[in-house]
């Protein structure tokens, strides 16, 4: 079976620290050609993949400032859309644009709905109910307007990422800075127990962190930046606790997962997808506030490591994920 993945151009495939839509459209890319499929992996040219790369600019826009977001995603998107014979089946992983040229190409389209940046976006999905087929990535994501094959959750690939059985004493913020994630909130909670907080992440809203993340740090409050593949993995993995207090209804944490991979433990905001990958006292604490979470960061012994890397292992591998996808590709080639 030939596919073409089409990947966004924000970032490089796989991103060199943040891009979680870009890391799964690589990690699945990946899992495919090691299946024995032929694929051709559409994105930015310094991409890196086993299979064929075909890309219309060198970076992504967000590294190179100099390019027009909306000049890219037109020339990236017909990029593939004018190669559509070529392949037997599209997997678009780039939002709703795509879906625009379903009905004038005769190669099935698969689209991973990543996550709605508006309401208003959920009409044309709706549109394209069914001259495409759709994926959620959690059940929680999904909008009652839509028509879903299924929902696979996001699939790591296990092999980055190492088991520590004996954490050491910090909690760990691991995300973007910004309010919808709960910088501050993981500041407070790590005030309240007195324990040392380690942010990594990129800044995404610059005047939030100027104005109230800045000031707060010090040496018990410590922002390291962005983390790349290595340190991404002794962060999670040395954690004792991974903090996730978000302030919206996430599609689905990536880092959460990963966090468990390593055997780290998560006490999150009881939102979105959160109770689908957390379970609730044994890989993790679901709260519903900074007071809740303190105190859960004071049981933190009571949760099992090994159990916490079991769990995620079983849902969230990056193999189960890929078996899941050829499945559904079938179904829809065979339609």
């Amino acid at each position: 079976m030939k596919i073409g993945i089409l990947s966004p151009v924000a970032w490089r495939t796989p991103p060199r620290h943040y891009g979680p839509w870009e890391q799964m459209a690589s990690n699945l890319t990946e899992g495919l050609i090691a299946s024995g499929m032929e694929v051709t992996l559409f994105a930015t040219g310094d991409s890196i993949t086993a299979g064929k790369l075909d890309s219309v600019i060198e970076a992504g826009y967000e590294e190179d400032r100099n390019l027009d977001a909306k000049v890219v995603e037109c020339l990236h998107i017909s990029n593939l859309m004018e190669k559509a014979s070529s392949f037997d089946l599209i997997h678009n992983h780039y939002d709703f644009l795509p879906l625009s040229y379903s009905r004038l190409i005769k190669t099935p389209i698969i689209t991973t709905i990543h996550g709605f940046s508006s309401p208003k976006i959920i009409a044309v999905y709706e549109k394209y109910n069914k001259s495409s087929s759709y994926v959620s990535i959690s059940d929680s994501n999904r909008s009652s307007r839509l028509e879903y094959l299924a929902t696979i959750y996001n699939g790591i690939q296990t092999c980055n990422f190492s088991f520590v059985e004996n954490a050491e004493e910090y909690l760990l913020f691991f995300g973007r800075i910004h309010p919808d994630k709960g910088t501050l909130e993981a500041i407070e909670i790590a005030e309240k127990t007195k324990r040392k907080l380690i942010i990594a992440g990129i800044v995404q809203d610059q005047g939030y962190f100027k104005e109230h993340i800045e000031p707060r740090l010090n040496d018990q409050i410590v922002f390291v930046g962005s983390a790349g593949p290595v340190a991404r993995n002794e962060l999670l993995g040395k954690a004792s606790a991974l903090l996730h207090p978000i302030n919206f209804d996430e599609p689905f944490g990536l880092s959460v997962a990963e966090a468990m991979l390593c055997g780290t433990p998560v006490i999150a905001f009881n939102r979105g997808s959160m109770p689908e990958l957390i379970s609730d006292g044994q890989t993790g604490f679901l709260v519903d506030n900074v007071e809740m979470a303190a105190d859960a960061v004071n049981n933190i012994s009571s949760i099992e490591r090994r159990t916490c890397h079991t769990w995620a292992n079983d849902k969230f591998s990056s193999e189960k994920m890929v078996a899941d996808y050829i499945s559904l590709y079938k179904q829809i080639v065979q339609r």
